[in-house]
């Protein structure tokens, strides 16, 4: 109401620079004619003439009279000047209207009013987004509501800058979001209020690990350290660290981490398959696995005398199940037979590893453009379905061709 008051107010004075100079001027009324201001003239000169005379000052009064006739008609306007009519008052109706529509259109067009209607919308919402994001049961926001629920908080917390739990769902709003600098900057508020808040301090840590700035996650380790300092039964910590320790190329804290969480989960647990295969793709990239599948390609003798000059080898392994393969490798071609293996570094998803299969299918082709799709003329082999538990070795021959 203040705004618009003041919005109203500034318009009636605007107005009232237009109206009033016009109403003062229809009061006055038409001006004074020339003719009569050069008469009054005139008169007082012939007053002043008389006292002169009177005084003794002047002795030839008739002369000075006629002098003062003569340039009384040299002075008369060859015509009459024209009356102006005054302005009326309606006649300022429409200027006064065109100002309130241009100054309205001008703040409707950038004023941001569709802004402000959101926000106050916005406000109107926040009890019933707080109680959806505090019941498990209530349905989930969706990305639009989630983005009012941040500008709420944003609101909330230029009254109380000090709503630690607000924070905290600014910046769970800023990680929903993919707002890194929202949630960055809301989770540390929060953690400068109450540092040894466990919540917060997960939190903080959990926002610091996915940066893409090495100084944070270095910040989050020894963040999460110091927890797990204080609680090494922490399931969160301890995911939240071999997260971060793999993310930096540390496998072997990663692998620590993980198998210490591995201990502590409950059996039939559904994390603990994550788990392994978390920890053997840390091994993998650290070098350290051990679960290879050694494979031997030979040549039929018409896939010999087809051999091109030039082409790739295409390996793919699959379950016996599912056709999508799990690892797949390309080589060069060359000289046959061929001996070579595959690991967990090899495979598809970090989610299908080799090493977690308990059986395998090889099939090797010789692609003449390398793509991954087999195409006509092109020569391959298959393997039996066979057991695998980390150190078989497959023997392929390749004599069929794609028709």
């Amino acid at each position: 109401m203040a705004f618009w008051l003041i919005i109203i107010v500034l318009l009636a004075g605007a107005a009232a620079l237009l109206v009033v100079p016009a109403m003062r001027q229809g009061k006055q009324g038409a001006a004074t004619s020339r003719d009569a201001l050069n008469k009054a003239l005139y008169q007082d000169r012939l007053h002043e003439l008389e006292q002169d005379e009177a005084q003794g000052v002047v002795a030839e009064r008739p002369v000075l009279v006629k002098e003062l006739q003569q340039n009384l008609l040299n002075d008369i306007p060859g015509q009459q000047d024209v009356q102006t009519k005054p302005i009326t008052r309606w006649a300022l109706v429409p200027g006064v209207l065109l100002l309130v529509v241009v100054t309205l259109g001008f703040y409707l067009k950038t004023g941001g009013l569709a802004q402000v209607m959101d926000w106050q919308q916005v406000q109107a919402q926040m009890p019933e987004l707080r109680a959806r994001v505090a019941n498990e049961r209530a349905q989930p926001l969706s990305m639009e509501e989630i983005a009012r629920l941040g500008l709420g908080l944003r609101t909330a917390l230029q009254q109380d800058d000090r709503n630690i739990n607000d924070w905290m769902m600014l910046g769970r709003v800023g990680m929903a979001l993919n707002n890194a600098t929202t949630a960055t900057q809301a989770f540390a508020h929060a953690y400068q209020l109450d540092p040894n808040n466990l919540e917060v301090r997960l939190g903080y840590a959990e926002v610091l690990t996915r940066s893409n700035d090495p100084e944070d996650n270095k910040q989050a380790t020894q963040m999460l350290r110091k927890m797990i300092a204080d609680d090494h039964t922490n399931l969160r910590v301890l995911s939240l660290l071999a997260f971060n320790a793999f993310e930096q190329g540390d496998f072997k804290q990663a692998i620590g981490a993980w198998q210490v969480m591995l201990k502590l989960l409950p059996d039939n647990d559904q994390r603990t398959e994550v788990l392994k295969r978390s920890i053997a793709q840390a091994k993998s990239q650290a070098g350290e696995e051990t679960v290879k599948l050694n494979v031997n390609v030979t040549l039929s003798p018409e896939a010999t005398n087809a051999l091109p000059q030039q082409g790739t080898l295409v390996i793919s392994v699959t379950d016996g199940a599912n056709p999508v393969p799990v690892a797949v490798k390309q080589l060069p071609l060359s000289r046959f037979p061929l001996s070579f293996s595959l690991d967990d570094s090899n495979a598809m998803m970090p989610e299908r590893l080799l090493s977690a299969l308990h059986q395998v299918k090889v099939r090797v082709r010789i692609s003449h453009d390398g793509l991954a799709t087999p195409q006509a003329g092109d020569w391959f082999g298959e393997s039996e379905l066979q057991n695998f538990s980390g150190k078989e070795q497959v023997s392929v021959q390749i004599n069929k061709q794609v028709p």
